[in-house]
């Protein structure tokens, strides 16, 4: 299938944007010119807003570039888009399933809009069906499925015509480990069987591993492409992995490294230890010191590492190296590391006949980070919601911050912050209006609101975005307005429910950083992610699938309940996927 034309080629392109509120348009694209074979499977990656969705968008035929030539398949997109749109299949970010339609029914519609024949269909929906193993969920609506089933639906609706290339915008965004995979290996099919060019942008390195070329944009730029070996030499020989000492946590051992910026390009926890890059001319006395007797050893570089290393040497403003923030509150005079904030109890959740969440228990103290972890459809939501007070329980006991959630939700949930998956702010109100009309929502006023404000702007870093329109600012921002929103009270207990869906590396440091600062400073905080490296910031955790808790502990208890690797290092992808595997295995097994 794979055309003598490139797959994609651009010269010198240019796209610009006009945002509300901000004094010039936003650099999409920035002169970036880039030649992407036929038959290739190759990655963008960068940060947000450094312009992959809009080189995608230009590629479907969606938009036109302001300057330059772009060429699919040897087509001229901004000459005949209709063309180029005949030949490929494009899945954007939200991908638009019809929730109400069925599977079969979504499949149908997707083949009718392509004109796709009855006998192409037959053979095309069968194979799609094997390659998703969605064969037996064909009369189930696509709202009733799981986060990682939908996206497979979506990629299957893409598919349904055979095309010459396909484009993936972040197509595991949401999507936990297990799906993940699944995903993975239904696009390395179509590049192995049908020689298929796909071109996909992803926030997950590991992903962006398993390609031909890898393409890294920043700020509109394209600034290195090349294999994947080519780029993790960036970071070659200035690999670590460092063993706290003990009582000393991993994160607390990472969050030291990372604020010495002057011999430390990055750190981050990963299977009980912290990954470190060391900078080519730190000091290796100040390295010592900081390690404080933590015995490191080299490691090989991977295509995270290297990625790393280029971003941080483009971070050069003093604003953008100073991501890490001060504790987003004073710490308590007193803080009780065993006081228990949270108290679960035989919780139930049923939706009619089916059971969500089945008898699930644990307890979570304050200044404790906990996690909920799981596949899509496992529960863990559900569980969330409770929590919240979003949601009742059937029955069991719930109760936060000192009340039983049966009896006075409304109360407890002025002592907690909360922070959605999806961006539930007012998106044609400014920065600043979303906080006055959300700091009113918590019931501050006048000065105290006003200082409470500036507060958030200054650690969130949005002093500058004030008066940009909400919905128009990139997702990474869209994320930090979130958090000030859910911190403008203060709260006890901050609830996030997959707050770094889809946010870049260099965005999840900063993420994290502000997060262990909130948890020194007392706050409690809950979070669900499909981003498994992330649980190795948890104090605890637990695993969930059909409802059942399968895994309750430190990361490092999880890991040991889960067996060991082959090299003594188990991640905790690797221990998830595991412990996942068992409990079904064991629940086909019995009787």
């Amino acid at each position: 299938m794979a055309s003598a034309s490139p797959a994609l080629a651009g010269q010198g392109l240019h796209k610009r944007f006009a945002v509300k509120g901000a004094a010039e348009a936003t650099r999409a694209l920035d002169d970036v010119s880039l030649e992407i074979p036929a038959g290739t499977l190759a990655a963008l990656v960068g940060p947000d807003g450094s312009g992959k969705t809009t080189l995608l968008r230009l590629a479907a035929g969606l938009m036109r570039a302001d300057q330059g030539r772009l060429e699919v398949l040897g087509i001229d997109v901004a000459k005949d888009p209709q063309a180029v749109q005949d030949r490929i299949s494009y899945m954007p970010q939200r991908f638009g399933l019809y929730e109400d339609l069925s599977v079969q029914e979504n499949l149908d519609l997707y083949a009718d809009l392509h004109g796709v024949d009855p006998e192409t269909r037959r053979q095309r929906y069968a194979r799609l069906m094997a390659m998703t193993d969605l064969g037996r969920f064909t009369a189930r609506p696509a709202g009733k499925l799981s986060g990682g089933m939908k996206q497979k639906l979506g990629l299957a609706c893409t598919l349904v015509r055979s095309p010459e290339l396909l484009l993936l915008d972040e197509p595991t965004v949401g999507v936990d480990p297990l799906s993940r995979r699944e995903l993975w290996e239904i696009v390395q099919q179509l590049v192995d069987e049908e020689r298929l060019s796909v071109i996909v942008s992803t926030a997950y390195l590991d992903e962006a591993e398993r390609c031909a070329q890898v393409f890294v944009m920043h700020g509109g730029q394209l600034i290195a492409q090349g294999e994947p070996a080519q780029l993790r030499d960036n970071a070659k020989g200035l690999c670590f992995v460092a063993t706290a000492r003990a009582g000393t946590a991993p994160r607390t051992l990472q969050a030291r490294l990372l604020d010495a910026s002057a011999s430390i390009i990055d750190a981050v926890p990963q299977g009980g230890e912290v990954r470190f890059i060391r900078r080519p001319d730190a000091d290796a006395a100040a390295l010592d010191a900081l390690l404080d007797g933590a015995a490191a050893e080299p490691v090989p570089a991977r295509l995270e590492d290297g990625f790393m290393v280029l971003l941080r040497a483009r971070q050069m403003s003093a604003a953008a190296a100073a991501a890490v923030p001060a504790p987003a509150q004073a710490p308590p005079a007193a803080v009780d590391a065993k006081e228990v904030v949270i108290e679960v109890k035989d919780l139930v959740r049923r939706f009619g006949d089916f059971t969500a969440v089945a008898s699930t228990s644990f307890d979570v103290r304050r200044g404790e980070i906990f996690g909920l972890l799981g596949p899509n459809g496992a529960g863990k939501t559900t569980t969330f919601r409770m929590l919240c007070g979003l949601l009742p329980a059937s029955s069991g006991f719930l109760q936060v911050a000192g009340m039983n959630l049966r009896t006075a939700r409304a109360q407890a949930r002025g002592r907690i912050g909360y922070v959605s998956q999806k961006f539930a702010l007012y998106g044609n109100l400014t920065v600043t209006e979303n906080l006055q009309f959300f700091g009113g929502a918590y019931g501050l006023r006048g000065q105290r609101l006003r200082e409470r404000m500036q507060t958030v702007l200054q650690q969130f870093d949005l002093l500058g975005q004030a008066h940009a329109t909400s919905g128009q600012l990139p997702g990474g921002f869209k994320q930090r307005l979130a958090m000030a929103t859910g911190l403008l009270h203060e709260p006890e207990i901050l609830f996030l429910d997959e707050p770094t869906s889809g946010t870049d590396p260099l965005a999840r440091r900063e993420f994290w950083r502000r997060i262990t600062a909130l948890a020194e400073a007392g706050v409690t905080v809950i979070i669900t992610t499909h981003f498994m490296e992330e649980a190795e910031y948890c104090d605890r955790i637990v695993i969930q699938d059909a409802g059942r808790l399968l895994a309750i502990g430190t990361p490092q208890q999880v890991r040991v309940q889960a067996g060991s690797a082959p090299d003594g290092r188990l991640s905790m992808e690797e221990a998830f996927i595991g412990i996942v595997t068992q409990a079904r295995d064991a629940a086909k097994g019995a009787p």
